[in-house]
C-alpha cells in the first residue's frame, strides 16, 4: 500500500539557504505525526515548508500521490488545513463566524454561507465542543476555547491532513488533554492525518503515531514512540546536561544532591517518590532501599539518590544485599520509611527498620 503523505529528499530553508537536508517521511492516512527537539531546531521551518508558506529548497512532497507544489491554491486548500500560532485577526467576530471562515475554499468569490456550508461549520464546533460559546466574542475567550475553534475552523474546510505548530502551547494541562484527545478521535472517525509539533514530550509519546526529531541540519530520527524515547537518547537530542530524562517513563527529574549522605530512605511501591523528590528540594542528599528494578520507585530513585541499594526483579532479596544495606544505614544520621506496615515480599525493609530503631537511629515513618 502506497503511503498517503510521503516526502522525497526534502530540504527546508530560506532564501535558497537550506537549514534542514534530506527530509523523509512516509504517513499513512489516519495516523500522527509530531515533529520534537530543541528551540530553533527548525521543526517550524518544515511545517511552514509542507504547508507551502516556504518554497521548498529541494525535493518534493506527495499528498495521497500527488505533487503539493503542482496542486492548484484551491485544491491545496481543500486538501489541507493549517493552524499556527499566529492569531486570527477577529475584530466584531463571533466564534461560529471564526470558525466559518475555514469555509473559504467553498464559497466562491462573494464569501456568502449555504446551508452546506453552515452545516460543516455546527458540526465542527461540536466535534470539538464549542458549540456552546458559538455566539460569543471570540476575542474575549479562554487560550483553550480559542484554540478549539482554531480546530473547529480547519475541521471545517474538510481537509484531509491538518498541520498544526505547538497547538497546546497556550493550554492548561486540562485543555491539552481534551484538545489532543480529540484530535486523535479525528484521526480514527474520520481518518485525517495530523503533522504537528510538541513541546511536551511526554504527550508526544502518547499521541503519536511517528514521531520525526529534529537537531539542526538534520532530522536525527524518524520513527514509531518506541523506536525513538530509547535510553539516553533524548539527553543527547536536547543536550541535558543538569538533571535528567527517563526515556522509558518519559519524565524528568532537577539535578541530584551531590553531597554526602545524611539520609536513608526505606521504600517501595511508589511511596518513596514524593519523599526523594522532597528531600532534593531540601538539598539533602538520600541513599535508598531496597528497591527492585521494576518497582514504580526506581526511576525516581535513579536520578535523585547518590546510592539505590537495588534488587534483581523477581528474585528474593540477599543476605548479601540486606548486610550492604545495613551499612549504608549505619552512614547515615536519619533513616526515614514510607511505610510502617510490609508485605509478605517486604520482610528485607521491614528488617531494615527495625535495624535503625534497635541502632538508635533518628527514624522518621510516614
Amino acid at each position: 500500500m502506497g503511503y498517503y503523505f510521503k516526502t522525497g529528499h526534502m530540504s527546508v530553508g530560506y532564501q535558497g539557504n537550506a537549514l534542514i537536508e534530506d527530509i523523509e517521511i512516509e504517513l499513512n492516512k489516519g495516523e500522527i505525526l509530531t515533529l520534537i527537539g530543541p528551540n530553533g531546531a527548525g521543526k517550524s521551518t518544515i511545517l511552514k515548508s509542507i504547508a507551502k508558506q516556504l518554497k521548498l529548497i529541494s525535493g518534493v512532497i506527495y499528498l495521497d500521490g500527488k505533487d503539493l507544489a503542482k496542486m492548484s491554491g484551491k485544491e491545496f486548500s481543500r486538501k489541507m488545513a493549517v493552524v499556527f500560532t499566529e492569531r486570527l485577526r477577529s475584530e466584531l467576530m463571533t466564534c461560529e463566524e471564526a470558525a466559518a471562515t475555514g469555509r473559504y475554499p467553498y464559497t466562491g468569490r462573494f464569501g456568502v454561507l449555504k446551508g452546506a456550508d453552515l452545516e460543516a461549520v455546527r458540526e465542527a464546533m461540536e466535534l470539538v465542543h464549542v458549540s456552546d460559546i458559538k455566539d460569543r466574542d471570540f476575542s474575549k475567550i479562554s487560550d483553550g476555547q480559542r484554540q478549539r475553534v482554531m480546530l473547529a475552523r480547519a475541521i471545517c474546510q474538510e481537509p484531509e491532513i491538518i498541520i498544526l505548530d505547538e497547538p497546546t502551547s497556550f493550554l492548561d494541562v486540562k485543555h491539552k488533554l481534551e484538545f489532543l484527545s480529540t484530535l486523535q478521535e479525528l484521526c480514527f472517525q474520520k481518518g485525517l492525518t495530523v503533522v504537528m509539533s510538541l513541546h511536551e514530550l511526554e504527550l508526544a509519546q502518547k499521541v503519536s503515531d511517528k514521531i520525526l526529531s529534529v537537531n539542526g541540519r538534520f532530522v536525527e530520527r524518524f520513527g514509531t514512540p518506541e523506536e525513538i524515547f530509547t535510553t539516553g537518547y533524548i539527553k543527547s537530542l536536547f543536550g541535558i546536561e543538569t538533571g535528567s530524562f527517563d526515556e522509558e517513563n518519559i519524565s524528568m527529574e532537577l539535578q541530584a544532591v551531590t553531597s554526602e549522605p545524611e539520609v536513608f530512605v526505606i521504600a517501595g511501591g511508589g511511596c518513596g517518590r514524593n519523599i526523594y523528590r522532597r528531600l532534593q528540594r531540601q538539598r539533602i542528599a538520600f541513599m535508598t532501599g531496597i528497591l527492585y528494578e521494576n518497582d514504580l520507585d526506581y526511576p525516581v530513585a535513579r536520578a535523585l539518590a547518590a546510592n539505590v541499594i537495588t534488587a534483581q526483579k523477581f528474585e528474593p532479596v540477599s543476605d548479601i544485599l540486606l548486610k550492604e544495606a545495613k551499612e549504608k544505614i549505619d552512614g547515615c544520621e536519619k533513616v526515614i520509611s514510607c511505610k510502617s506496615i510490609f508485605g509478605s515480599l517486604e520482610k528485607a525493609n521491614e528488617e531494615l527498620l527495625i535495624y535503625a530503631r534497635e541502632n538508635k537511629k533518628s527514624v522518621e515513618v510516614i
